[in-house]
């Protein structure tokens, strides 16, 4: 089954829908999203507005890129470490 991908706002749309009463249930059905997965937005993102939650995803991305370059800067000096060692 493919992932549906949410939105900021969107995601902020639906937890303001709870907030003003809808159950959870009546949400996953509409959008088609778990209930686990609702519930694990609402504890992330709960009183979060659009542009703080569309801030924080573009954060995470950020952190995940920086991870990445970072992991390969290691394994690059680890080999230019060992080719180094074994010149002498």
């Amino acid at each position: 089954m493919k992932r549906k991908t949410f939105t900021p706002q969107q995601i902020a749309k639906i937890l303001k829908e709870f907030e003003e009463g809808k159950s959870a249930a009546e949400i996953s059905r509409e959008y088609g999203v778990s209930q686990a997965a609702f519930y694990k937005w609402r504890q992330r993102y709960n009183g979060m507005d659009a542009t703080e939650l569309k801030r924080l995803k573009e954060l995470e991305e950020e952190n995940r890129r920086l991870k990445a370059m970072y992991a390969e800067l290691a394994l690059d000096l680890k080999v230019a470490k060992e080719i180094i060692e074994k010149k002498l």
